[in-house]
């Protein structure tokens, strides 16, 4: 099922050399192999719960930053909770989906806590408080709702939504989706357009920068830039929001670099070098 994805829908079939303890991968284009603190990681206790203010005087004290980790590692045990539907504002759509995988079976839920986790680390060097919406700390979610829901109530500067995409091989490089202007039932997306542009242009120019990955050869017209209105993280949104999809799960070449660990760190540097420059003005 194709929830709050990122990406156009399509449909393939899960690797077949995916472990059996790891999900499978719905091939649909989206909405920690290595840890970085070399153990189990931390978790914020409840989804969404604070990870604590780091205490460093750097340029991001007091700015609060929701780190969205896209899909969960267990959702793919819990079918009829992440395909029942909830409203987005335009209409209603999956809860969440199990995300995509490459042909080796590492699954994109693996990479966005992996990446999300490195994040952390740097935007707490930089003074920041980050909250995740999960940390691989409930069995499956949140739905999209809540982790617009989770952004909004703890009054974020900024929240970034952590993908891989799994398109067609061929498909490559990285993009990042900001949110249209949608004013439909529980959604008013309009006051945050102008700075969510901000901020995915910030992320964007950094992440090229940073990493060496081409924007999207199939997406955004080589801007690394795509517009949806069709996402419910995006569109419950009220603070300024953005999801990046850092390259292809199911291209041998993005793949390459998506199962990395040095890599990983090099995106994880460019999404925080594009928040800190957005945040600083």
């Amino acid at each position: 099922a194709v929830g709050d994805s990122g990406g156009d829908g399509s449909a393939a079939q899960a690797s077949p050399s995916a472990p059996a303890n790891r999900s499978p991968s719905s091939g649909a284009p989206d909405d920690a192999k290595e840890r970085p603190d070399g153990g189990a990681g931390r978790t914020g206790g409840q989804s969404g719960g604070d990870a604590g203010d780091s205490g460093e005087a750097g340029p991001l004290k007091g700015k609060v930053v929701v780190v969205d980790p896209g899909h969960n590692p267990g959702n793919f045990r819990h079918p009829s909770d992440i395909n029942r539907q909830v409203d987005i504002g335009t209409n209603r759509k999956e809860c969440d989906t199990t995300g995509t995988a490459t042909n080796d079976g590492y699954t994109e839920a693996e990479f966005t806590l992996d990446v999300s986790r490195r994040l952390r680390t740097l935007l707490e060097k930089e003074g920041a408080t980050v909250k995740f919406t999960q940390d691989d700390d409930r069995a499956f979610g949140p739905c999209v709702d809540e982790r617009a829901r989770i952004g909004n109530e703890a009054a974020a500067d900024a929240v970034v939504s952590v993908h891989a995409d799994g398109s067609a091989a061929g498909n490559r490089g990285f993009h990042v989706i900001l949110p249209g202007s949608v004013h439909s039932g529980a959604a008013d997306t309009r006051p945050i357009v102008a700075p969510s542009r901000d901020l995915g242009e910030h992320i964007a120019g950094r992440f090229l920068s940073v990493t060496g990955s081409p924007p999207s050869n199939y997406i955004g017209g080589g801007t690394g830039l795509d517009v949806r209105e069709d996402l419910g993280g995006l569109n419950l949104s009220t603070v300024p929001k953005v999801f990046i999809e850092c390259g292809n799960m199911r291209d041998t070449e993005d793949s390459e670099r998506l199962t990395s660990g040095a890599w990983r760190q090099k995106a994880a540097r460019g999404i925080s070098e594009g928040i800190v420059g957005f945040l600083r003005g």
